[in-house]
């Protein structure tokens, strides 16, 4: 005899009472155990899992770590259009969890939606690895290969965002609740260890490895595309053990239905002879269940608190855009390390793990002995504030950045130094208009002017006259120049006499905090120079000038140098960031063949540590903000409404992107401007949230529980919450 029998007319008490009638279900057969982990209450599986997530992790933030200077210096955008495609992407990839979601919950479930959009996943590593490939087509190829890897990276990190952790949470019974706590603790860990390790590894695999005489985007991009391979077998290899639920329904489509018809069913009903009702929602009465219409209600009053959060998020995903290119003309060199500028990034998952338990075991409890009630809407405008500080700070790292870098030429100005390669000094004037008074003293045998000197065109273009005085010869010579470049005029030996040539110089800005070097051979041989392994160069004979060359920063005491007849080394010392040398190549008498160096521009000057407040704030301002807010909204919304809470907090990531991409396109402003402009900008938000947050009544948990709830069981997908006052089952 069934022992259960007897107790058929208690079990009736608790079943689920609904409108329609629910045909009876076959009996399940009996379910196998999954495998533990070591006898524990853990599911073997969630190892999968957590293996997947961290992989995964991996491979997206070490990608994204080195995309912003892969634009700048690979595909040679400027740094706005940079800026903004990088946001656009990262837009993307907050877009599509929401249709990852609609086809987990609606067609696929969630394990196999994991399954076919990581394999999108990984071919869009595999195409943005092959579009960072020098060899592989030209520019144009480069660029379309790279877009399109991009939105297939988007698509694959954002539709298995919202699957991966619940499905997780489907491993565990409803007994190990407490167990299914712990592997959510570990399972965000993983995402942190992911982020905090890749974010430190790829910026070396980019700037510390050499491909094809240039830094190495496609090894960059590469193994973190591998890393996403490793993800999706680790992940298919728990295929035989996993609990994969079937789709139930896709509640987000649910809850815009049921708003649609309440906003559509109320303009139908505009007539003054149709009664008022309560509140707008209640509109959907005749079409959707009570409970559902309240729950959509408790779920409109958090939304509403969301719509001014986009623009925290603006300034928040700037670390990995403006405030790399930022650290580019900044000193990486700590004394102990030498940082490179994308792996500055590195410092937010890092100072995210400290701040979290220093916040909630420290900081928190030191305001709550004093009495001061900090909610979590404080907690949320306090962490805006000091969004706003970090950003008000990088306004001023930039103004000092900017006070320390060379003049820019505008319009209708050049700059000019003088090289003096002769074997005595050489006086040399501007002859025939109001320049000629900026170079006055006498520039001795291999020295420089001390400065560029800026000359003024009367058009975009023009020819100065030069007067060159050299021992007893007056000698007159003409150049060339255009607006908004800088020259050297090198005056070199010509039998007894002198002449001269003129040398178009790099920008002010340099290259990714590397330093460029170029070389001069006055030989009368043509020169192989080997500045590493992958990157040489050729100089011509006889006063012959090599194109620019972009080399790490570092001492090189020993380059290897050849001529057709002869091997020998040049010593060229400290090459620092972001600096730009001019090398000589001259045969000296008396030590033999040298190089003398000139710094046409000055190495960044401000070391990149001055970076580390503005990022201890945006980190404290996001650990106060992020993880506050996600718990206040968790504690205002139904159970019910979790998933759709989650797609509402990414889609104001997403919109807070699309932020940062307007105005990188269309502000116009200087950076430090255009920093000063979000941190303002943030501020009015932070007033607005404020006194939306003063008005908020918060609701008690309690209070969010209809009179169904207190009646009958409340029903979510296939499990059932069974609640008396002395039972629960």
């Amino acid at each position: 005899m069934n022992p259960f029998q007897k107790n058929e007319s208690k079990e009736t008490l608790f079943s689920p009472v609904s409108i329609e009638e629910v045909p009876p279900r076959p009996p399940s057969p009996p379910k196998k155990p999954s495998p533990t982990i070591c006898g524990s209450n853990y599911p073997l599986s969630i190892a999968f899992i957590v293996v997947n997530e961290f992989c995964e992790r991996f491979s997206y933030y070490g990608m994204k770590a080195v995309l912003i200077l892969y634009f700048l210096y690979f595909l040679h955008w400027n740094e706005d259009t940079s800026t903004s495609i990088y946001h656009a992407f990262s837009s993307l990839c907050y877009f599509t969890p929401i249709l990852g979601a609609a086809i987990a919950d609606s067609w696929l479930g969630k394990f196999k939606t994991i399954i076919y959009l990581s394999l999108v996943y990984v071919l869009g590593h595999v195409i943005k690895s092959l579009g960072a490939l020098p060899i592989l087509g030209g520019q144009v190829v480069h660029t379309v290969l790279s877009l399109i890897g991009l939105s297939l990276i988007a698509l694959g990190t954002g539709g298995i965002k919202p699957c991966v952790a619940a499905f997780g949470g489907d491993q565990f019974e409803e007994k190990h609740a407490e167990e299914r706590t712990r592997y959510f603790s570990v399972f965000y860990l993983s995402i942190n260890a992911g982020s905090l390790i890749s974010t430190f590894i790829t910026p070396m695999l980019r700037g510390d490895v050499q491909c094809f005489g240039e830094d190495c985007y496609a090894l960059a991009f590469g193994v973190p595309g591998l890393l996403m391979v490793i993800a999706l077998v680790v992940f298919a290899m728990g295929s035989k053990i996993y609990n994969k639920p079937p789709p139930e329904g896709n509640i987000v489509a649910q809850v815009f239905k049921c708003i649609w018809f309440a906003i559509s069913n109320r303009f139908k009903n505009r007539s003054g002879d149709i009664s008022k009702r309560q509140h707008w929602l209640d509109w959907a009465a005749e079409k959707y269940p009570k409970q559902l219409i309240m729950d959509v209600k408790a779920l409109t009053r958090v939304l509403f608190l969301y719509i001014p959060l986009p623009m925290f998020w603006a300034l928040l995903d700037q670390q990995g855009s403006r405030w790399t290119l930022q650290a580019i003309r900044m000193n990486g060199n700590l004394g102990f390390f030498v940082l490179q500028p994308d792996q500055m990034q590195v410092l937010n998952p890092l100072l995210v793990l400290i701040f979290i338990p220093l916040f909630d075991f420290v900081i928190y409890r030191l305001v709550s002995k004093c009495g001061i009630n900090f909610s979590s809407l404080r907690k949320m405008a306090v962490g805006m504030i000091l969004v706003c500080l970090a950003f008000a700070v990088a306004a001023a790292v930039e103004i000092k950045i900017n006070e320390m870098a060379p003049a820019q030429s505008g319009p209708q100005e050049v700059f000019l130094q003088v090289l003096n390669l002769a074997d005595d000094e050489v006086k040399v004037t501007v002859v025939g208009n109001e320049n000629n008074s900026l170079l006055i003293e006498s520039i001795k045998s291999f020295q420089k002017t001390p400065h560029y000197s800026k000359l003024h065109l009367k058009t975009k273009s023009q020819d100065f006259h030069f007067h060159l005085k050299y021992h007893n010869l007056s000698l007159y010579t003409e150049h060339s120049v255009q607006e908004k470049n800088w020259y050297s005029l090198v005056i070199r030996e010509d039998g007894n006499s002198i002449s001269s040539m003129m040398v178009k110089d790099t920008e002010s800005k340099t290259t990714n905090g590397m330093t460029t070097v170029r070389f001069v051979n006055t030989l009368h041989k043509d020169v192989n120079i080997s500045l590493s392994t992958d990157t040489s160069l050729n100089v011509g004979e006889d006063y012959g000038v090599s194109a620019y060359r972009t080399v790490q920063r570092g001492e090189y005491p020993s380059v290897h140098c050849r001529t057709e007849d002869k091997n020998f080394s040049l010593n060229l010392g400290l090459l620092d960031f972001g600096a730009a040398y001019l090398f000589v190549i001259t045969n000296n008498t008396n030590q033999g063949l040298q190089a003398w160096k000139i710094e046409d521009i000055p190495a960044n000057k401000m070391s990149i540590a001055w970076q580390l407040p503005q990022y201890a704030l945006v980190t404290a301002g996001e650990v106060m903000f992020s993880v506050t807010g996600l718990e206040f909204s968790y504690s205002q919304a139904p159970s019910s409404m979790k998933s759709v809470l989650q797609a509402a907090w990414l889609l104001t990531i997403a919109v807070g992107n699309i932020i940062v991409l307007v105005v990188a396109q269309f502000s116009g402003l200087v950076q430090w401007a255009e920093f000063i402009l979000f941190s303002c900008l943030l501020l009015v938000i932070c007033l607005i949230f404020s006194i939306m947050g003063y008005y908020y009544v918060p609701v008690k948990t309690e209070d969010m529980r209809g009179p169904a709830d207190k009646q009958i069981p409340h029903i979510q997908g296939n499990m059932i919450n069974l609640e008396t006052k002395k039972t629960k089952l």
